[in-house]
C-alpha cells in the first residue's frame, strides 16, 4: 500500500469515527455535552483535517509524477454493519451504519473464517487514572503506532475450531458458540494448524493490538461509550458499571454476533463472552512497552499469559477495554476463548 492509499484508509476511519461522536453529541445540549466528548471531538476534527490536507499533498505530487505502470491492487469486499452509543445509564442514544472491509477464508468443510481490515493508526493504550475500577497494571499511558492488520470478526466459534482440530473442548455446546475451555498452548496450536492449512500467517493477537481493535478509535471505558448493558454485551448483569442497573445474568455463552452490533471497526463480541487470549506473556505495567504494537516478549513473567475482552461469567468492570488478566497458559476454564489476527489475505507459501 503506497502513502497516498494509507492516508487515504487512515482519513475514511477518522471520518467514521467523528460520524461516531457527532451522534454522540446530538444526544445533548450545548451545556450538558460532557468535557470528554468534547475533547473528543475536537481531536478528531483536527485529525480529519489533517488528513485531508496530508492527502491533498500526496495526490498533488502524484499529479506530475511518473504514472504507476502496475497493476492495480485488487479491492476487498466489503459488509455493512451497526453501531450502537449508550448513556451513563447503558440506553442507546446514537446509532449508525457503516462499512468495512474484509476478507473470506475457508477453513475447511464449507465453514468460513471472515477477517476484517484494521487500519493502522495510533493510540493511547491503558486508562486515565481517573477511570472507574481502574488498577494499576493500565497504565502507565503510552501512545502505540499500529500497522494495518487483520482480525477476525468474531471470536473463533466452535465449528471453526472442529475443523481446523478435529475435536471440540467446550462446556456449552453449539455450532456458532465461541469456543471455550482452551488453553492459550491449544490457541496457540490452533492458529499454527489454522496457517499450515490455510497457507496464511495467522496468530494470537498481541495485547496492544488487541486494544487498538477494541477502542476502534473510542478512548471511553468501552466501545459503546462509559459502560455497557446485558442489551448489548454478555456479562454477569449482577454486578454492572457506573449507573447501570442490574440486569439479566445468561450463566453461559451466546452465539457469536446475537446482539448484531459491533465497534467502529466491525469486530462484534469485544465485550463479555469469552476471555480471548492474547500472545503476550505478563507484565505488571506498561512502562517499557514496545511503541509499535509488536508482542511484548522481553521483560515478562512466562508464567502466565495476557486475556482480553471479559465473558459471561464475569462483572462488567472486566469488560473494561483497557482490563488486563492474566492466566496460566496450561489450565483452561469455561470462559477462555480465542480470535485471530493475519497480515495480509494473501498466501505466504
Amino acid at each position: 500500500m503506497d502513502d497516498c492509499a494509507a492516508v487515504e484508509q487512515m482519513l475514511t476511519t477518522a471520518k467514521k469515527v467523528l460520524v461516531v461522536l457527532e451522534q454522540q453529541a446530538a444526544g445533548y445540549t450545548s451545556l450538558t455535552i460532557p468535557a470528554h466528548l468534547k475533547v473528543e471531538l475536537e481531536e478528531k476534527r483536527q485529525e480529519v483535517t489533517h488528513l485531508e490536507a496530508r492527502l491533498n499533498q500526496l495526490q498533488a505530487g502524484k499529479s506530475t509524477a511518473v504514472p504507476d505502470k502496475s497493476p492495480p491492487v485488487s479491492t476487498l469486499p466489503t459488509f455493512d454493519f451497526e453501531v450502537v452509543t449508550v448513556d451513563e445509564r447503558g440506553r442507546e442514544i446514537s446509532y449508525c451504519r457503516l462499512q468495512a472491509e474484509f476478507y473470506r477464508e475457508d477453513v475447511g468443510a464449507g465453514i468460513a473464517l471472515d477477517m476484517v481490515s484494521i487500519p493502522g493508526g495510533k493510540f493511547t493504550i491503558g486508562s486515565p487514572e481517573s477511570e472507574q475500577d481502574r488498577s494499576s497494571d493500565e497504565g502507565p499511558q503510552r501512545e502505540i503506532t499500529i500497522k494495518p492488520f487483520f482480525m477476525g470478526k468474531f471470536p473463533i466459534t466452535q465449528e471453526q475450531w472442529q475443523v481446523v482440530m478435529g475435536f471440540n473442548p467446550s462446556s456449552f455446546k453449539g455450532a456458532n458458540l465461541p469456543v471455550e475451555s482452551v488453553t492459550w498452548h491449544y490457541a496457540v496450536a490452533f492458529c499454527q494448524q489454522l496457517s499450515k492449512k490455510t497457507g496464511k500467517t495467522y496468530r494470537l493477537p498481541s495485547e496492544a493490538e488487541w486494544e487498538y481493535a477494541c477502542r476502534a478509535g473510542t478512548t471511553t471505558p468501552f466501545h459503546f461509550g462509559e459502560t455497557i448493558s446485558p442489551e448489548f454485551v454478555n456479562y454477569d448483569g449482577n454486578y454492572p458499571y457506573g449507573n447501570v442497573p442490574k440486569g439479566k445474568y445468561r450463566k453461559q455463552t451466546t452465539p457469536v454476533g446475537s446482539f448484531q452490533v459491533a465497534n467502529n471497526f466491525g469486530l462484534y463480541d469485544m465485550h463479555g463472552n469469552v476471555w480471548e487470549w492474547c500472545a503476550d506473556p505478563w507484565h505488571e505495567s506498561y512502562r517499557r512497552i514496545p511503541a509499535d504494537g509488536s508482542v511484548w516478549e522481553f521483560g515478562g513473567d512466562d508464567s502466565y499469559r495476557m486475556l482480553r475482552g471479559g465473558s459471561w461469567y464475569g462483572d462488567a468492570r472486566d469488560c473494561r477495554s483497557a482490563y488486563r488478566d492474566r492466566y496460566v497458559p496450561g489450565d483452561w476454564g469455561r470462559s477462555l476463548g480465542l480470535r485471530v489476527v493475519s497480515v495480509s489475505p494473501v498466501r505466504t507459501r
